[in-house]
């Protein structure tokens, strides 16, 4: 039924909830799974040249933080027996953008994300990732709660 199926995640609780969910799809339908986890290449841009200093530690740290969560839900993925996990760095201002670039470039045909990341108030309500992605994608999105 999927053939391809996408995952954003952040390092929280919530998204290894969806890394769970997409883990048994793909057992069960024979999916290839890639993970994903989008970084903001320039958190920086308007706050003015005082913080580019910051630039390459903020990158380091970050891809760092990307890794460490890509790694925990590929080794979860792999462990629940899928045997096709891929995983992706992606870039955008705004984390939907990176969701919606890499639908297109790796050729999902599902997302299953979470709720909601760790990402301020955002974790009271419906994720606004999560709720933008909902908005702009023209693939099925399975929401996994917390």
């Amino acid at each position: 039924m999927f053939k391809h199926i996408l995952v954003p995640v952040d390092g929280s609780e919530t998204a290894m909830k969806a890394v769970a969910r997409a883990a048994a799809l793909a057992k069960t339908f024979g999916s290839a799974v890639t993970v994903l986890y989008v970084i903001d290449p320039y958190p920086f841009t308007g706050v003015g040249a005082d913080f580019a200093y910051g630039q390459a530690q903020y990158l380091s740290a970050a891809t760092a933080e990307a890794n460490a969560a890509l790694d925990t839900a590929k080794e979860a993925i792999t462990q629940a027996g899928v045997a096709q996990v891929e995983t992706m760095v992606g870039e955008g201002h705004a984390v939907h953008d990176g969701v919606v670039r890499a639908v297109d470039s790796v050729g999902a045909d599902l997302i299953v994300m979470g709720s909601h990341g760790r990402r301020g108030l955002e974790k009271l309500v419906l994720g606004s990732v999560t709720q933008r992605v909902l908005g702009v994608v023209r693939v099925p999105v399975l929401v996994v709660r917390d």
